[in-house]
């Protein structure tokens, strides 16, 4: 009885295992490629979220949001850069995290320049953010 019982655990904790490694591993989306869920001006975005923001979660939370808009600011950060659009609101805008897995053609935006981005949307904190984010020309 000791034995099944030893069997049935090595066998769940290797099942857990390989389960876990799989996950951990699992390719991500190339986001140049891949094809927006929806797309939006930045100002449009951030009012959805500053309204409703369980109505915006189930809207574009986890999705390949195409976002276009004025840059407000580019900060770089232990490699990341991040443009924030303007959302009209003057303390929070649309934050884009530029994918570290894609190469760039250019990372120097200028402030007032109008540009469009293709990212997932992980949500609202202060700002609205999108991570893996690519430029759309």
């Amino acid at each position: 009885m000791k034995k099944v019982i030893l069997i049935g655990v090595l066998v769940l904790g290797a099942i857990g295992a390989i389960t876990a490694y799989l996950v951990y591993n699992k390719p991500h989306k190339n986001m140049e490629k891949a094809a927006a869920d929806i797309a939006l001006e930045a100002e449009t975005l951030f009012t959805a979220y500053k309204t409703d923001e369980q109505a915006a979660d189930a809207q574009y939370l986890d999705k390949v949001v195409q976002v276009s808009g004025t840059v407000k600011g580019v900060s770089q950060e232990g490699g990341k850069t991040s443009v924030t659009l303007d959302s009209g609101d003057q303390m929070s805008g649309v934050v884009c995290e530029l994918d570290e897995l894609t190469k760039h053609p250019r990372t120097d935006f200028q402030v007032g320049e109008q540009v469009t981005f293709k990212g997932m949307c992980t949500g609202f904190l202060l700002d609205v953010v999108l991570v893996r984010c690519v430029e759309v020309q």
